[in-house]
């Protein structure tokens, strides 16, 4: 499964930053989790709306970006 199937981005929905599965949870605030050094059994205990596909996806859509960004340069 793609990241594009699980990250939405909605303009009305937090201010349209990437969400998880029309979700009010941003891609962001996943990793920011994981870079305070939370696990993804962490998160999904806090967040038991998440899935592990989830977590995933927000790291693929970030790492997708960062290559993007890059590639621009």
């Amino acid at each position: 499964m793609s990241y594009r199937d699980i990250i939405t981005i909605e303009t009305d929905k937090r201010g349209g930053k990437p969400c998880i599965r029309r979700m009010r949870i941003t891609v962001y605030d996943v990793l920011g989790w994981l870079a305070a050094g939370m696990s993804t059994a962490e998160i999904i205990d806090d967040f038991p709306e998440l899935t592990e596909a989830d977590i995933q996806a927000c790291l693929e859509f970030a790492a997708d970006r960062a290559h993007r960004l890059t590639a621009a340069i």
